[in-house]
């Protein structure tokens, strides 16, 4: 498995969970407003061969102070050695959040029979029309998606959808017609696009102000209650 990254300390990442964040490198997805493109492009992505170790060795030395290890990428579910690594850090008594585009539904499903995860954030990343150009992709079966997001809805873990809302992908219709497409959900969070200086194809793409982003989440709370803005005052 490739580590790419490893932020020491999260209040964010895990709610309510004291955690760090691990980032693994490499994504099967090319969302233009992605903001790890380091992570995710082949051509600039980097890891320590000795990467496991090195994050097991630091999750050792922190045992009783930290909480929690948030997994994220990249997509992490791309490794088929995933499970192993999580086996051992649930070995070390910390509890688990994972992140992941739902593309490997298999992979996911087996995490969560094996009790290997305790929270899962699932992105959703438009109307199910739209799908593949926000993922910047030319072409995209929704068959893999749409198993993972039916897996989570089950909810024998708890878990959270979202969408980070970009002006130039995203419109209130759209918007409305993802909430359609994960009806019964729990919790579904828009988050605000930011622009990090490390996109992987930033041209045409925008922000939507404060204001705007609370008339979506208006719009969208039509559909499906639960609606949350994430990172907007």
């Amino acid at each position: 498995m490739l580590i790419s990254g490893l932020q020491k300390l999260t209040l964010l990442d895990f709610p309510g969970t004291v955690s760090c964040t691990v980032f693994t490198g490499g994504c099967n997805f090319r969302c233009p407003f992605c903001h790890n493109a380091s992570l995710v492009l082949p051509e600039k992505l980097q890891g320590d061969p000795n990467g496991v170790e090195t994050v097991l060795k630091f999750l050792r030395s922190r045992q009783g102070l930290l909480e929690g290890v948030a997994v994220t990428g990249g997509e992490p579910l791309m490794h088929a050695d995933i499970g192993d690594f999580l086996r051992e850090v649930r070995a070390l008594g910390y509890r688990i959040k994972l992140d992941t585009n739902g593309s490997f539904p298999e992979r996911l499903q087996g995490l969560i029979e094996e009790g290997l995860v305790d929270r899962v954030a699932m992105d959703i990343k438009n109307a199910p029309e739209l799908y593949a150009a926000t993922a910047g992709l030319r072409a995209l079966d929704l068959s893999a998606i749409t198993r993972s997001k039916e897996l989570l809805l089950e909810g024998r873990v708890a878990y959270e959808f979202r969408t980070t809302v970009v002006k130039g992908l995203h419109t209130r219709e759209s918007l409305q017609e993802a909430a359609r497409w994960i009806k019964g959900a729990k919790e579904y969070y828009l988050q605000q696009y930011r622009d990090s200086g490390n996109l992987i194809r930033p041209d045409g793409l925008a922000a939507f102000s404060n204001e705007e982003m609370h008339a979506l989440c208006e719009a969208v709370a039509e559909i499906l209650p639960v609606v949350r803005l994430r990172g907007v005052e």
